[in-house]
C-alpha cells in the first residue's frame, strides 16, 4: 500500500511539472538544404568484412578502415597464443618429469624438480592443461570477436548520422518558477530536420 502511494505521488508530480515542449522559435526559417551526395550502399559489405576478418583476422577491419583496431586484434590473438604455448612447454616438461618417475628414474638433486614428490608434479601439470585449455578458449573468443567487430562495424557504417537526427544536452532558463528567480535547469532538446 505504501508503495503504491509513493507511485501515485510520484506521477501526478511529474505531470504538473511544466515542459516546454510547446513553444515554438520564431527564428527558425525554413530552408532546403543540398546536401553531399551519399555513395551508393554495398548491402554485401558486412558479409565481405566478415568474411576477410575470419580469412586473416584483422583484413576485416582494414577493410571497414578502423586501421587503430588491428593492434588491439594482433594483441588479443596473440597474446593468448603466446600463454598457450608457454603453458604447452610447462605442461609437456612436468609430464615427462611424471613420467621418468613412474619409471622409476628419480634425480633428487635436480633443481626444479628434485624437491617435488609425485602429487606435486601432477598437481602441476593439471594446472598447466587447465591454463594452456583457457588460452585456446580465450585466443577463440577473440578470433570470433574480431570477425563480430568486423561485420557489426560495416553495418553500422551504413547508418545515417548526419545533423538532421541530432540529441543537444543544453541549459535553459526556468521561466515557470514559482519563487519569480531565473534559475538554469539542464535540458535535453530532440530536434528532427525533414
Amino acid at each position: 500500500m505504501k508503495h503504491k502511494l509513493l507511485i501515485l505521488l510520484f506521477f501526478i508530480g511529474a505531470v504538473c511539472h511544466p515542459t516546454y515542449a510547446q513553444t515554438v522559435n520564431e527564428d527558425v526559417k525554413f530552408t532546403v538544404e543540398t546536401s553531399k551526395e551519399d555513395k551508393p550502399l554495398d548491402p554485401l559489405a558486412p558479409s565481405r568484412a566478415a568474411f576477410y576478418a575470419s580469412v586473416i583476422p584483422g583484413v576485416g577491419q582494414i577493410y571497414n578502415k578502423k586501421y587503430w583496431k588491428v593492434p588491439l586484434v594482433y594483441a588479443g590473438i596473440g597474446i593468448p597464443a603466446y600463454f598457450w604455448a608457454d603453458n604447452q612447454r610447462q605442461y609437456t616438461r612436468y609430464r615427462d618429469e611424471y613420467k621418468k618417475r613412474l619409471q622409476g628414474i628419480n634425480d633428487p638433486n635436480d633443481p626444479t624438480f628434485g624437491g617435488l614428490d609425485n602429487d606435486r608434479i601432477l598437481e602441476a601439470q593439471k594446472f598447466y592443461r587447465r591454463n594452456r585449455d583457457l588460452s585456446v578458449v580465450i585466443t577463440a573468443g577473440f578470433y570470433i570477436l574480431s570477425i563480430i567487430d568486423a561485420n557489426v562495424d560495416a553495418h553500422l557504417m551504413q547508418f545515417n548520422v548526419n545533423e538532421n537526427l541530432t540529441i543537444k544536452p543544453a541549459f535553459e532558463l526556468d521561466r515557470m518558477n514559482l519563487q519569480n528567480q531565473n534559475q538554469f535547469q539542464y535540458a535535453i532538446n530532440v530536434e528532427y530536420r525533414f
